[in-house]
């Protein structure tokens, strides 16, 4: 029978604590994602219901479930699945650093460390069984602001491994596993197709595009896992071999439902709420107007833009739809040696109601105060 494994971990919790201690922003910051619902495990949320479909598949129906800690090492999020030293997701400018040693958790594939490490699936190996699991759940990776990309997001991953004298894993069992997530999400006439890719820990890899109203979109990655891989994990890969997928669930639901603004997931709008069904196309409710403003500074080259976007996402919260690179450019004369201007325009607008100007411009004078404080800049 599948087991339901949670990960107990004493550092999250001592991390958590001494985050509750600390009173820098980055800390308010990461403190807020972190208690942010879970929409994986929210009954009635679409993104659950993507994962109650996918669990439901006859063709997964002996894979464990486990839920593994949000905040980990680094080098278990990077060094154990083959992301190079100089891979963007390793760097601050991607990735939150709780501190110099951990992070938020940027991908559920992790859970493959610490599945290895159960003590059930450790007897299941040494008796030369196959074993596998699902996770899913939030993640955090820094990113750029628009309708359909948030920072806190969810995902989900599988993987099985098998022992070579039960089966040798090939593409046959990735176009089955793809196959199988594709009628789960879409039904069974769903269209369809595979293409060959690259990811950091498997080989072959596939990535499938379902066709949704005449267009092909790109909603999950498979592949076979790397000896290497497998190795880092302690497994011996001269006797077992596996695959493995994984994706963002929003993705699915924003497709499913033609969804306009990933904002809307986390919506408590009745009106909003109740649209949002697997298969069910979303009807806006109003199209409220945009108030648009624009900031323009100028700073030193050490100036992040990532790092910036969170500022306004903590400014602004769910109010603001996009931010816009306008204009960037140097002039020594200007400006000065190793210095760099910037205009943005910050489009606010509500998913639910129309917004008044009254509010936003409270929000966009702090935005100027926190940008000239932290990031010692001259606004134009």
């Amino acid at each position: 029978m599948p087991e339901n494994i949670i990960i107990p971990s004493d550092e999250e919790n001592r991390l958590k604590k001494e985050l509750e201690k600390r009173t820098d922003f980055e800390a308010q910051r990461i403190r807020r994602y972190l208690s942010m619902p879970d929409l994986s495990r929210t009954e009635g949320s679409p993104i659950a219901e993507i994962v109650k479909r996918i669990l439901a598949s006859p063709y997964f129906k002996n894979l464990d479930i486990i839920q593994t800690p949000e905040i980990l090492p680094a080098d278990i999020s990077f060094d154990l699945f083959d992301f190079p030293a100089d891979h963007p997701a390793r760097s601050k400018s991607d990735t939150y650093y709780v501190d110099e040693k951990n992070i938020l958790r940027t991908h559920t594939t992790i859970m493959w460390h610490y599945y290895l490490k159960d003590e059930g699936v450790k007897k299941r190996m040494a008796q030369n069984l196959p074993v596998g699991c699902f996770s899913f759940g939030k993640v955090y990776r820094k990113d750029e602001i628009d309708r359909k990309h948030m920072n806190v997001f969810h995902q989900i991953d599988g993987w099985y491994l098998a022992p070579k004298t039960i089966a040798t894993i090939g593409q046959k069992d990735l176009e089955d596993s793809l196959a199988a997530i594709a009628k789960a999400v879409f039904g069974p006439d769903v269209k369809y197709r595979l293409n060959k890719d690259t990811f950091p820990y498997t080989d072959p890899s596939l990535e499938m595009e379902v066709e949704i109203g005449g267009k092909w979109v790109e909603v999950v990655g498979c592949g076979v896992v790397k000896g290497k891989v497998l190795e880092n994990h302690g497994v011996d890969s001269k006797n077992y071999t596996g695959w493995a997928f994984g994706f963002g669930l929003e993705r699915l639901a924003i497709v499913s439902m033609d969804l306009p603004d990933i904002r809307l997931f986390w919506s408590e709008d009745p009106r909003v709420k109740k649209q949002l069904v697997l298969g069910q196309k979303f009807v806006e409710v109003s199209k409220f107007p945009p108030i648009t403003r624009d900031i323009s500074f100028v700073v030193n080259d050490d100036f992040v833009p990532n790092n910036y976007f969170d500022l306004i996402r903590e400014i602004g919260g769910d109010l603001v739809e996009q931010v816009e690179l306008l204009d960037k450019y140097k002039d020594e004369k200007k400006f000065g040696e190793g210095r760099t201007s910037y205009t943005y325009r910050v489009v606010y607008r509500s998913p639910e109601r129309t917004l008044k100007t009254e509010e936003v411009e409270p929000l966009q004078n702090k935005l100027y105060e926190q940008t000239k404080t932290i990031y010692n800049a001259e606004l134009r």
